[in-house]
């Protein structure tokens, strides 16, 4: 009798088991999407940057990047043409371009510099960033949703004369809509 009752304990137990796994699987999809940030004020636009990344260059949110920019070992580069960076550019932000990058700007870094990388919504600056990387740098982070998401959350940013400017370079008039701070300027 001590024999069959401890068989029925195993079963149950192996139930018991896999009615919990089956739970977990179920739950610990909705627990990782719900710790995951918001980057981007518009969830549409959210959606458009997720989908053009691979995710390959870790990511680094306009808040995050405006709680550091005084760090003098952060070094942050605009992956965009010179007609884009000369329209606006996050104040601070070196040209590097993207078609032709100018990569002697990284000739004098410390290996150990933390590397910030945009361009419009993130697309060519995680490309940007994967050849950086390449060069040996290893805190190398993409900026998500770029200067677009910079300029739609009301920061600042400078032209190509360094003074204060509400123009943005938004590429052409298809990409203009994810630029939506009505304060800005859309330029292409």
């Amino acid at each position: 009798m001590v024999e069959s009752s401890k068989i029925i304990s195993e079963m149950d137990l192996k139930n018991l088991s896999r009615r919990l796994l089956a739970i977990c699987a179920l739950i610990i999809p909705f627990v990782g999407y719900a710790q995951q940030p918001n980057y981007c004020g518009d969830p549409k636009f959210e959606n458009k940057v997720s989908s053009l990344l691979n995710f390959s260059v870790p990511i680094m949110s306009v808040t995050e990047l405006d709680e550091i920019k005084d760090d003098p070992n952060l070094y942050l580069f605009d992956a965009r043409e010179m007609d884009e960076y000369k329209t606006s550019h996050i104040p601070g932000a070196q040209y590097i371009g993207y078609d032709d990058p100018a990569w002697e700007v990284l000739d004098n870094l410390p290996s150990d510099a933390k590397i910030v990388v945009y361009c419009s919504i993130g697309y060519r600056s995680e490309k940007l960033g994967e050849d950086i990387k390449d060069k040996g740098f290893d805190k190398v982070y993409n900026l998500y949703g770029s200067i677009f998401e910079w300029a739609n959350s009301g920061r600042s940013l400078q032209d190509g004369a360094g003074n204060d400017t509400k123009a943005v370079h938004t590429y052409n008039k298809k990409w203009s809509q994810w630029m939506t701070n009505p304060d800005f300027e859309k330029v292409w």
